[in-house]
């Protein structure tokens, strides 16, 4: 299977996806003004107690209060208090000795071990999914590729997933003698095949920002005018190398990049845990956007829809609520070549298993999934349909556990969950009204692109500029023996480029500089 992994920078967000053997199977995007928050670790206080949750609130700058529970507070929380309280004092004790503070017992009241106003050390665990703040723990860890680091802690602990029992005991020696004092550590799946060097390098890495951590909230202790909490002490790697770090594997061909800056931070970042493998980062400069290059557009509006078609005609209804998520599996005009109905039923329910798990990875669906599978008679198909959903989900990284088919034929999923689902829009407005209800004339639309570009080249002498539109009005801009494109490049004296941009909708555009900068037209006036 040849896997490819497509970063896509645009001005405003950034978006990545994975492809098998040219299929999308994974996509993420975001805004770029949103940092990617799992990972991150706060400097906070509680804000408030409440006890018939046994949790407490505490503000870590969004706009609802993230959630903390008892039993998220981890069992070495004493010890991580205790180091906080000694934080900037003049003698401060040898790290190690903080292991001999008494563990927090498994059950408790929150209220008897925090107050409102305390200061605490959090890890962001889940980022904040609809009308709820990110969930937080105390358990504090530094995830690698290969290992997690867990400060207050000891031992050598071995993924399960690791069968083969030679190389879990050398892995837990050879990682005894790498473990700094004070910490233990996670051993990962990926670690399987990890030199020795590739560990001692992620550790150290891991131990660094461990250290770094340490000494910023030194600094804000030691301030005589103490900054207001919270305060992110230590902050996750970027989206694309948070993502990379979990889904890169030795197999993967080619990694896109078509911005500068990113691919140097790829690059920079696979030169620790694969420093062979470097050259599979490949910086994209085609005048084509790149997921139009790729065929990631047209892949990203037909498969996260409302309605999702699969193969012969069948098609997938997915529903979100605020609890759970609901799958419809319906026959559609499917070409029934089978001689009856059950078989026919069978056929298009194994074809509708192995789509949704696609589309659970794709669209990163967290919580509980309901299916309703087309209603199937025999056991024998109940159970091998039950058996097809287990090994298409093999791939999955995410934890799951599936059910086997209730007697009313519905098929209940949980899903890890540690972020919202994907929820992109694949609709576009209106090419007549642009969702307004109200219609312009179309054929204005040329005129009011050109007067956007005599106010750039005239007014803010832009010289050079980009402009990337549907690509049917690109067709319409730059077709025939005269278009209007080298028009208005000779007009204006300006070199103007147009880009057909599948993810624009009809008459939406963007200027953007030669950079690749998006053009802020206000803001570009008010300067």
């Amino acid at each position: 299977m040849k896997s490819e992994v497509i970063v896509d920078v645009r001005p405003k967000e950034i978006a990545i996806a994975l492809l098998e053997d040219k299929r999308l199977v994974e996509f993420q995007q975001e805004t770029r003004a949103v940092h990617f928050s799992v990972g991150n670790i706060y400097l906070a206080k509680v804000k408030r107690l409440s006890p018939g949750m046994n949790a407490c609130f505490a503000n870590v700058g969004y706009e609802h209060d993230a959630f903390l529970h008892y039993t998220d507070l981890g069992k070495n929380f004493y010890r991580v208090q205790e180091f906080l309280k000694d934080l900037g004092q003049k003698k401060e004790k040898k790290f190690p000795s903080y292991l001999k503070t008494n563990e927090l017992e498994k059950e408790g009241s929150i209220a008897n071990v925090l107050q409102k106003g305390d200061e605490v050390l959090v890890q962001i665990a889940k980022e904040p999914i609809s009308t709820k703040g990110p969930r937080l723990t105390c358990d504090i860890s530094f995830a690698g590729r290969n290992v997690v680091l867990i400060p207050f802690s000891k031992g050598v602990h071995v993924s399960t997933k690791i069968k083969n029992n030679a190389r879990r005991a050398t892995l837990k020696t050879l990682i005894s003698k790498l473990l700094p004092q004070g910490f233990g550590i996670i051993v990962r799946t990926a670690a399987e095949e990890a030199s020795t060097k590739d560990l001692y390098t992620e550790i150290e890495t891991l131990h660094a920002n461990w250290n770094a951590m340490v000494k910023k909230i030194r600094s804000l202790k030691q301030k005589q005018n103490a900054p207001a909490l919270p305060q992110l002490v230590f902050e996750e790697s970027s989206r694309t190398v948070s993502l990379l770090r979990d889904l890169y594997d030795e197999s993967y061909e080619n990694i896109y990049v078509n911005d500068a800056d990113t691919f140097r931070e790829v690059q920079n970042y696979l030169s620790v845990i694969a420093p062979t493998k470097t050259d599979v980062v490949k910086r994209y400069t085609g005048k084509v956007p790149i997921f139009d290059n790729f065929g990631v557009s047209k892949q990203v509006k037909s498969s996260l829809d409302r309605v999702v078609t699969y193969k012969g005609g069948a098609y997938l209804v997915i529903e979100h609520t605020e609890a759970m998520h609901v799958v419809d599996v319906n026959s559609g005009n499917r070409t029934k070549k089978a001689e009856d109905q059950e078989t026919n039923a069978f056929d298009t329910n194994l074809g509708a298993a192995e789509e949704l798990a696609r589309q659970l990875r794709l669209r990163d669906m967290g919580g509980i999934i309901v299916v309703d599978f087309i209603d199937m008679q025999e056991e024998e198909h109940r159970q091998k349909l039950y058996e097809q959903m287990v090994e298409a989900m093999k791939g999955d990284r995410a934890r799951h556990k599936i059910l086997p088919l209730s007697k009313f034929g519905l098929m209940q999923i949980t899903r890890q969950r540690v972020r919202p689902a994907q929820d992109v829009s694949v609709e576009e407005a209106c090419p007549t009204c642009g969702g307004t209800g109200k219609t312009r004339p179309a054929i204005l639309f040329t005129d009011m692109l050109e007067s956007k570009v005599k106010q750039l080249t005239e007014e803010l002498n832009y010289k050079r500029l980009r402009l990337h539109v549907h690509p049917y009005v690109a067709a319409y801009l730059t077709k025939g023996l005269a278009p209007l494109s080298l028009k208005w490049q000779f007009k204006y004296k300006a070199r103007i480029r147009v880009v057909a941009d599948q993810m624009m909708s009809y008459l939406q555009y963007e200027f953007r500089d030669a950079d690749g900068e998006e053009i802020d037209m206000h803001t570009a006036m008010d300067n």
